[in-house]
């Protein structure tokens, strides 16, 4: 039995890495040859945070634009979002607004963490992490994170910070949300 049930969407450009972080949180293994999501894909995965049994669904969604007609139906329900971007594409970095937007369409409201990926490729990085985390700061999401699916650097601690918001987002204060703390 679990103590809640999660439910996350990544959201990103194509070739933003988001596949490759959902496999790599779920297997712990880096797939080179991971393929593109054709639409939206599903994983789950059981996790245990401050002594709670979790079920973390996440779906990874195709950066495709033909695709985007989709998201408002698979958003529903959502609890938390990564929008995620490439570190060394500021293409990516600059079609977040345009990711948001989607799901500000839908009047949902949960928490977001801007994710900066492939931190592994900082060398050739195009965005620096201050541009990153001041964007994610003026967006008003919930947190900056970069990471590295090759690595696994920040992999964990972005899925449980996230988790972390979601939880603290359901619990109930005599009938009202309480406030989310910002965890950049």
């Amino acid at each position: 039995m679990y103590d809640a049930i999660l439910k996350t969407v990544i959201l990103g450009d194509t070739d933003s890495g988001k596949t490759t972080l959902v496999k790599r949180f779920i297997t712990d293994i880096f797939d080179y040859n991971c393929l593109r999501t054709i639409g939206v894909d599903f994983q789950t995965k059981d996790c245990e945070l401050d002594g709670k049994e979790l079920k973390l669904m996440i779906w990874d969604f195709a950066g495709h634009k033909r695709f985007q007609y989709m998201f408002p139906e698979y958003l529903y329900g959502a609890l938390g979002g990564i929008l995620m971007y490439d570190i060394t594409n500021y293409s990516s970095f600059s079609h977040i607004g345009n990711w948001l937007s989607l799901i500000q369409k839908t009047n949902q409201r949960f928490p977001i963490i801007l994710l900066g990926a492939k931190l592994d490729l900082d060398f050739i990085r195009e965005i620096p992490r201050k541009v990153g985390a001041r964007v994610a700061k003026s967006m008003g999401l919930n947190g900056f994170i970069e990471c590295s699916s090759k690595t696994g650097e920040n992999i964990e601690l972005l899925f449980e910070s996230l988790m972390r918001l979601m939880l603290n987002n359901m619990v109930i204060n005599e009938g009202k949300m309480i406030e989310l703390e910002e965890i950049c």
